[in-house]
């Protein structure tokens, strides 16, 4: 199956609002160690960082991404925006989080037919989601995404497989995440 990541990426000095408390410097280079390592785990799979800046565009380039500009207000938009403008090119993406504490393994993920959603840790979020290209999806990131995810492929007749036990399943939000 033609498919590809897409990682959409906020600037990493605007980037994990909920950690900046005290050491935004830190912060910021938390931001980017974790999304360098979400794309390197993607390797030796096609990869596209979804940009709304200069900076990730170097960063994401100098990484050997590919990268589709977005001027979108917020990540569903960017992400619905990107999964039409990408469905002539691919059978299926695979949007991945840049802020996974393990990402290892991500590019040798093979998921099924359908859409594969891997929640966070609560069961809550979507941190990996597989979806064949050419649906009538529509992207619902936010709160209780992994149920809104979930209802959208049921209301599409879509085969769906949720994942709950991933390593995926820890990405980095609040300051509790960094002790895992």
């Amino acid at each position: 199956m033609n498919d590809a990541f897409v990682i959409p990426l906020k600037r990493f000095d605007l980037a994990k609002e909920r950690l900046r408390v005290d050491n935004a410097h830190a912060v910021t280079e938390l931001a980017e160690q974790l999304a360098t390592g979400v794309i390197v785990s993607c390797r030796p799979r096609h990869t596209i960082v979804l940009s709304e800046s200069d900076e990730i565009t170097q960063f994401a380039s100098a990484l050997d991404c590919e990268v589709v500009r977005s001027d979108a207000r917020d990540l569903n938009g960017a992400i619905q925006g990107a999964y039409g403008a990408l469905q002539s090119r691919f059978d299926r993406l695979i949007i991945v989080h840049g802020d996974l504490a393990h990402p290892e393994g991500l590019g040798t993920f093979n998921p099924g037919d359908g859409i594969t959603i891997v929640t966070d840790h609560r069961g809550l979020g979507t941190n990996v989601m597989a979806i064949p290209t050419g649906l009538d999806f529509h992207f619902t990131y936010g709160v209780d995404s992994a149920l809104l995810h979930q209802r959208e492929a049921e209301r599409l007749g879509c085969p769906l497989t949720v994942v709950t036990d991933s390593p995926w399943r820890y990405d980095v939000d609040e300051p509790g995440d960094l002790e895992r």
